[in-house]
């Protein structure tokens, strides 16, 4: 089976069990940890004391048209109601700003965290930001939103303070793959009454992670680690990982069925021995330090930097910045002939496939319906609504996650 096959096959199995808790292996090392998504990746950040928040409950799908009302439910297991496009939204970490930003909310934002203040034109919004890490619930009040998007590293107490304080809270469940990150958006552009901006910013995404894999098919993956400082790194079953394997890299944490973001010993990383180190800013002075600098990847000038933003943040435009210079990275040649595409272009394909298949679709209300539940979020991949599909796939999810993590030979 080759990489491209292995690829779309468990891309497909992580879509329909996104539904279903992933099964975390133990961390070899002196400690274990889990880091949110929104990690602001400083030097030195410990991912464990930030905590997981919620994520164990699957999301519900009702639909993909921006039609108000609506109820959604969110990771808590609570429906929430919105009965007419929210003008004003709060949204507490950097995923869900980059979020609003990539499908045109950008205007109805009116609060943001410290992490978030990158984004063209968020320094006029209201910093939400508690001293230190996570968010002040005065502040977010004080910002009077219709709706609060809380991605998973808010807490679950964060989430119910700001429910108790009258305010409307979407919190979002952990995004560990591209699927993840697809139907966030799309369920993003649903609640704020942006869907065709976020069906725009997932036709970008996909055409640049299909332009990746297609460049990569025939490459030996190279084997990387992803050090977060601390003694942290990116194991398999993250987002993290998803974006390594994408760009033709195998994530070396799995080889010792190492996931989440466990903490491990300097004795772990030589053994492990890397080919390649993917760094940020706020990591790069790992490559001095023992044991990453006696590293073969060290040792042989291959390091890949990265935005921590990419690496960070669950949400389309990482996706295509992260991909894309991973992949320039690990297969510089590979990436030289990929049709990597910028977002005009992705969307002028996607209108230009959407006028074909109108032209040719037979105008029946049958039709219709088969559209819209056959409605693809990727190259090969169809939406599938609903929890309650079962251990059973949630195994196979996690099986064909760590096949793909796995280096080829």
């Amino acid at each position: 089976m080759t990489r491209r096959t292995r690829t779309l096959l468990i891309a497909t199995l992580l879509v329909v069990a996104a539904a279903v808790p992933a099964v975390g292996a133990a961390a070899a090392g002196p400690a274990t940890g889990t880091a949110p998504n929104d990690a602001p990746g400083a030097a030195g950040h410990q991912p464990a004391a930030l905590g997981a928040g919620a994520g164990d409950a699957p999301i519900a799908q009702t639909g993909t048209t921006c039609e108000f009302p609506i109820t959604e439910t969110d990771a808590t297991g609570t429906d929430v109601t919105l009965e007419e496009r929210p003008e004003r939204i709060t949204t507490l970490n950097p995923s869900a700003a980059q979020t609003m930003w990539e499908i045109g909310g950008e205007d109805q934002v009116v609060g943001v965290s410290q992490f978030a203040l990158y984004l063209d034109g968020a320094d006029s919004r209201t910093n939400v930001s508690a001293a230190g890490f996570g968010v002040s619930v005065e502040k977010v009040v004080g910002t009077n939103p219709d709706l609060v998007l809380a991605p998973n590293a808010s807490s679950t107490e964060t989430v119910q303070a700001l429910r108790d304080a009258g305010l409307t809270v979407f919190h979002f469940g952990e995004s560990t793959t591209i699927a993840d990150v697809r139907e966030k958006t799309t369920l993003t552009g649903r609640l704020t009454g942006n869907c065709e901006g976020a069906a725009e910013a997932n036709a970008w995404m996909d055409a640049n992670v299909e332009a990746a894999t297609e460049a990569t098919a025939d490459a030996e993956d190279v084997r990387v680690l992803y050090p977060l400082g601390g003694g942290y790194i990116a194991g398999s079953e993250t987002f993290i990982s998803a974006m390594i394997d994408t760009a033709g890299g195998a994530n070396v944490a799995a080889e010792r069925d190492l996931s989440g973001y466990p903490q491990i010993n300097d004795e772990v990383v030589l053994e492990l021995a890397p080919d390649y180190l993917v760094v940020t800013g706020y990591s790069s002075y790992l490559i001095g330090q023992e044991p990453y600098a006696s590293t073969p990847a060290v040792e042989n000038n291959n390091t890949v930097s990265v935005d921590r933003n990419w690496m960070n943040q669950p949400a389309p435009r990482s996706v295509v910045m992260g991909v894309r210079t991973l992949t320039e990275g690990f297969h510089p040649e590979a990436a030289a002939e990929a049709d990597f595409q910028s977002r005009e272009e992705a969307v002028a394909a996607m209108e230009t496939e959407t006028a074909t298949a109108t032209e040719s679709q037979p105008i029946t209300d049958t039709a219709t319906e088969t559209t819209a539940e056959a409605r693809t979020t990727s190259a090969g991949a169809t939406a599938t609504s609903g929890p309650g599909f079962g251990v059973a796939l949630a195994v196979l999810a996690v099986l064909g996650s760590a096949l793909l993590a796995r280096r080829e030979r």
